[in-house]
């Protein structure tokens, strides 16, 4: 039986690994932090180091040992940290708090989201309103869709229980050592759990459970 306690800050994710964890293991559920994006960028932005980010224009402060590509694009709040690449033609709209070794992939757009440190969206990848934990992967063509159809709030199901979010904007949760595969879409609301692989080219939604196979919705298998 699945228990929702598995979809808990700690159960998804090993402690550090990014710039918020202090702030985010103090939530009930890890979706809350996705409203609050934007003011942790802020607050933790005020606080580095200037020997070691460079602070530009928009709230935009980079590690001096990230490498940006001239044709990526950087909005407004954004963090980019130690050793990061950001590809060609990377679209970083807004809020978006990247860890360090992360790799941002050609015309990958990202908005609203936390990346932990050493995750890869390295092609073609829509990542918004969105929490990717450490070392997680998107294969080529991946996406979080963030909004449902009809624009109602989301919620996120595990086994029998359902959640109310209060979030019109939700696409996925991934915790640590996440594999997805290519041209998956995951659905509002997803959350996956430590250590999984997705199938290529799969719709995911609800809960997956950590150490899982996910073939299709009902071909969840456990790794063994």
């Amino acid at each position: 039986m699945i228990n929702i306690v598995s979809m808990l800050v700690t159960e998804l994710f090993t402690p550090g690994n990014t710039l918020v964890w202090e702030k985010l293991v103090g939530l009930e559920w890890p979706w809350e932090a996705i409203a609050l994006i934007s003011s942790y960028i802020l607050e933790i932005g005020a606080t580095l180091n200037s020997a070691e980010y460079d602070k530009n224009e928009g709230n935009v402060w980079i590690h001096k040992t990230a490498k940006i590509a001239p044709s990526a694009f950087l909005g407004e709040n954004i963090i980019i940290g130690e050793g990061t690449e950001v590809r060609h033609c990377a679209y970083i709209r807004k809020d978006a708090l990247i860890g360090k070794k992360a790799v941002i992939g050609n015309s990958t757009e990202l908005k609203n989201v936390i990346l932990f440190d050493g995750v890869q969206v390295p092609h073609y990848n829509y990542v918004g309103d969105s929490i990717l934990g450490y070392k997680s992967h998107l294969g080529a063509g991946v996406i979080t869709s963030n909004v449902k159809s009809d624009s109602s709030l989301i919620s996120v199901t595990c086994g029998d229980k359902r959640i109310e979010t209060g979030l019109k904007k939700f696409g996925a949760i991934l915790g640590d050592f996440v594999e997805v595969g290519c041209n998956t879409v995951l659905n509002p609301g997803t959350v996956v759990g430590a250590k999984s692989n997705i199938y290529p080219l799969s719709m995911v939604r609800g809960f997956v459970p950590a150490n899982s196979i996910y073939k299709k919705q009902s071909e969840i298998t456990e790794k063994r």
